[in-house]
């Protein structure tokens, strides 16, 4: 359903793929032949998210969880970002998405990446031995939490943190 999704916001006749690019497989981040766009999507709970961004250099992500999931409520999210305490669903979407935009995902530990929100409604994202992040919450559909992060090298944000 995600790439019926994409289909409808790309030009017509593109080509999705998502090799992985450690070993090839089907699971990587998607790619599209439609050099218009940057596609991205999440799953949660049988849900898919679908999104575009204009081209650019740079990565372009995003996550989303459900907000109620019985398993994951019962198991609660502290421990899931390192020592933190207090963490919310919100921030683990955040991380989520930075780790997607950073192009290694959870072979980072997500709890050595930092989230500080912006000003301007945005937050920003330091993976360690990675590009600045730049990332927003998106209004999605009631009942989903859901994050847009692009790389610094997307050119989609002015990321000096002097001035953000």
């Amino acid at each position: 359903m995600a790439w019926d999704l994409l289909r409808e916001m790309l030009a017509p006749g593109a080509e999705l793929s998502n090799p992985c690019v450690r070993c090839g497989g089907p699971h990587g981040p998607v790619r599209t032949t439609d050099a218009s766009a940057r596609p991205a999507v999440a799953y949660a709970s049988g849900i898919a998210v679908a999104a575009v961004a204009s081209p650019g250099a740079g990565a372009f992500a995003i996550d989303v969880e459900v907000e109620i999931d019985t398993v994951r409520d019962a198991a609660g999210l502290n421990g899931i970002l390192g020592d933190r305490e207090g963490v919310r669903l919100q921030d683990w979407v955040r991380v989520e998405a930075a780790l997607k935009a950073d192009g290694r995902g959870l072979r980072v530990d997500p709890g050595t990446v930092t989230v500080d929100q912006m000003r301007d409604q945005g937050w920003r994202a330091v993976v360690p031995g990675g590009p600045m992040i730049a990332g927003w919450d998106i209004q999605g559909p009631p009942g989903l939490v859901i994050s847009a992060a692009f790389s610094e090298a997307s050119g989609a944000v002015r990321l000096d943190p002097a001035t953000s």
